[in-house]
């Protein structure tokens, strides 16, 4: 294949940061195994897989096409592919439907119970990127929006949806508000400038940092709740620890007067920490 029949695909990747999958999808993993306490079948794993990348990216292309102005005007963000002229929206929209069939799909080969819930994430993708105009609380809303990851995994392997399931989808939607709201660290004058709304231009820079702080509080009380209620072996224990230790780690490397690792903070330290909480429920799953 020629560089040249590779140009779209690398531009819709980076379009929808492809890679920032991983910090969603081990989330779901965990749902799914915690639900069966087990390991899944292949069968439900395959298309869990394929339903998140289809809703991932239609998330993304929404929030892209829909935020195209705001990401013109903003010189961080000038050069995605909308405001720099590499796609256009009808590039993006094309991405949209074809993620919704993907999904959609997927949606029909799992329990038929998620057949009626589909829209409810659907809908969750589109209100989100429209909240930023109007209120600071949209990381909230993101959080949610991430946090039914681990409870669309249970519900569609077991069609039911019991307390800690809405605990686990509560510890990921605080984990994804907390970093979040050191997100929003990166454009806080940009946003009052453009009169946007987050918790940096609503509260300052001390208090995002408090905001993400109790949050990801709250991401490990809500596990260690989670690991309470569910059978769950020593290595489950181990994966909260590690999820604890790895997020005061996140907090250690920005201050409020000292943002120059901030990416790392948010981009790097997040896939990790999905990523070896999974490997931990894998662990227990499998050993006990």
């Amino acid at each position: 294949m020629t560089d040249g029949a590779l140009v779209y695909p690398r531009r819709f990747a980076s379009l929808v940061k492809i890679e920032h999958t991983l910090f969603a999808l081990p989330f779901a993993y965990v749902g799914a195994f915690l639900a069966v306490d087990g390991v899944p079948s292949v069968h439900d794993l395959l298309w869990i897989t394929v339903a998140m990348i289809g809703a991932r990216t239609l998330a993304m292309g929404l929030n892209r096409l829909i935020d195209a102005g705001i990401d013109a005007r903003n010189p961080r963000t000038v050069g995605r592919e909308l405001p720099s002229g590499l796609l256009r929206p009808w590039h993006v929209v094309g991405l949209c439907l074809a993620s919704l069939a993907v999904f959609l799909v997927a949606v029909f080969q799992l329990d038929p119970i998620v057949r009626w819930l589909w829209p409810i994430p659907v809908i969750g993708f589109v209100v989100y990127p429209y909240l930023k105009r109007f209120t600071w609380v949209c990381h909230l809303w993101l959080g949610a929006v991430d946090g039914l990851a681990p409870m669309g995994a249970w519900v569609a392997i077991t069609g039911k949806l019991p307390w800690q399931s809405w605990v686990l989808g509560a510890a990921v939607a605080a984990w994804v508000a907390g970093f979040d709201c050191f997100y929003s660290l990166f454009d806080g004058d940009i946003d009052r400038a453009q009169g946007l709304h987050s918790v940096t231009t609503r509260f300052g820079v001390r208090g995002a940092f408090l905001a993400a702080r109790l949050l990801h509080v709250a991401t490990v009380a809500c596990l260690c709740a989670v690991g309470l209620g569910l059978p769950v072996d020593v290595w489950y224990w181990f994966g909260v620890a590690a999820v604890a230790a790895l997020l005061g780690y996140e907090h250690s490397l920005v201050r409020p007067n000292d943002l120059r690792r901030l990416d790392l903070a948010f981009f790097t330290m997040n896939g990790v920490i999905s990523a070896v909480f999974f490997g931990f429920v894998l662990l227990d799953a499998v050993t006990s």
